[in-house]
């Protein structure tokens, strides 16, 4: 392996944002080398929506900014130049074609992260990137204010430009140790509270394990703090054998996990009811008992909800299942009523980044320039993708912004 050999761009890390910062560069010209600390290059892309890769979604760039919270309009430079119909087009172009199949996520016509991984490699391949792989980046080296270049374990490498696009801290077994926050912070940048995000969540109650049989849809969570009642959500919620997870939890987890660190418990309310209050459960019910009045409780639950979950809340609210709903006391069909609409739950831990799909948090925003991704503090140094302090939820909204921040820093304005 060469030493000491000048490139014009290093880029640490090939994910999805070091790739196409890479790609991008090389096609203006650049000479451009890849320092990846894996044996092979993409592994959390591999890995991305169980293997499906689930690029993108349809969102326009206003809503797709919102869903990123307060800090969503950082990218808004990034999405001009790259929203998702510019990724579909350097897609096809490269020979990848994609789809929609339920009009709003878009994914490889392949379903396989596989194809998009062989047509960046055959693109960097014929723009002669250089890849060196089981290559650990230790210190970005700088003089004064100004890039320039990165020791690894086995060498220096020189360049004018460095892009760190090492990712964050979820997935550990697919290379995510937090180097790029190591980094970034030996030369002065801030990196805000890390937080696992996009998992399942354990709960104290253990009622949720004898609920794992069903899938409950249009579910809305909150959090049952007075200081974060804005904090909710809604989508599909699977309860498993410590906890719950589904789509909603995964993208929920982003704003919880923070919250355990600072109350130990963070207790939740779910509406599983599909957003019925209390007075149109009543009501529903009403309707139900006219056309059949002979259910018991159990039965009309089950116009709502799965039996097993039916079961553990006529518990929680000390009700016989195998009664009538009209010969139940007042205080224990209004308490009935009150668990259907707001049933709550409490968060008390989770798996830690080895079950993480993103991090929350990360290099502070406010020393990167929205306008290229370069470093406000050191010049010629570039960030992209999760290493940023800048999440979303599920739903190709995270390696849109991966694509989007890197084909930017790419451009090495």
């Amino acid at each position: 392996m060469p030493k000491n050999r000048d490139y014009d761009l290093i880029v640490i890390g090939s994910g999805a944002a070091g790739i196409i910062a890479a790609i991008v560069a090389a096609r203006e010209g650049k000479s451009v080398l890849i320092l990846e600390k894996l044996s092979k290059i993409a592994s959390k892309l591999k890995a991305t929506g169980g293997g499906r890769c689930n690029l993108t979604n349809t969102l326009d760039n206003e809503d797709f900014m919102a869903r990123f919270g307060r800090d969503g309009r950082f990218m808004q430079d990034a999405l001009k130049e790259f929203d998702y119909k510019a990724l579909i087009c350097f897609l096809d172009e490269i020979g990848v074609t994609t789809h929609v199949p339920d009009g709003f996520r878009i994914f490889p016509t392949s379903h396989s992260s596989l194809t998009i991984i062989k047509a960046l490699e055959d693109e960097m391949q014929k723009l002669g990137i250089k890849i060196f792989s089981n290559e650990r980046a230790l210190r970005l080296l700088a003089t004064g204010k100004h890039i320039d270049g990165v020791k690894t374990q086995n060498a220096t490498f020189y360049a004018p430009n460095v892009i760190v696009a090492t990712g964050g801290l979820g997935y550990p077994v697919l290379g995510a140790e937090g180097d790029g926050y190591n980094l970034a912070s030996e030369l002065g940048h801030k990196v805000t509270d890390l937080s696992p995000a996009m998992m399942p969540l354990k709960t104290k109650e253990e009622w949720v394990k004898n609920c794992r049989a069903d899938t409950i849809a249009k579910v809305e969570l909150r959090v049952d703090i007075k200081k974060h009642k804005k904090l909710r959500a809604k989508g599909d919620l699977i309860f498993t054998n410590t906890g719950i997870r589904g789509p909603v939890v995964l993208d929920f987890a982003r704003e919880v996990t923070p919250l355990l660190k600072k109350y130990t418990e963070v207790p939740l309310l779910l509406n599983l009811t599909k957003g019925k209050n209390e007075e149109q459960i009543r009501e529903h019910f009403k309707t139900a008992l006219s056309q059949d009045s002979t259910q018991n409780i159990l039965e009309l639950l089950q116009t709502l909800l799965p039996q097993s979950l039916s079961i553990e809340l006529c518990k929680l609210a000390q009700v016989n299942p195998d009664e009538k709903y009209n010969k139940i006391a007042g205080k224990k069909r209004d308490k009935l009523i009150s668990l259907l609409a707001w049933t709550p739950l409490t968060v008390n831990g989770h798996d830690g980044f080895k079950m993480a799909m993103i991090t929350r948090g990360g290099i502070s925003l406010k020393e990167i320039n929205p306008k290229t991704m370069q470093s406000k503090l050191i010049s010629g140094l570039y960030f992209c993708g999760e290493v940023m302090n800048l999440d979303g939820p599920c739903g190709g909204y995270n390696l849109q912004w991966s694509f989007a921040s890197g084909h930017l820093a790419g451009k090495l304005l």
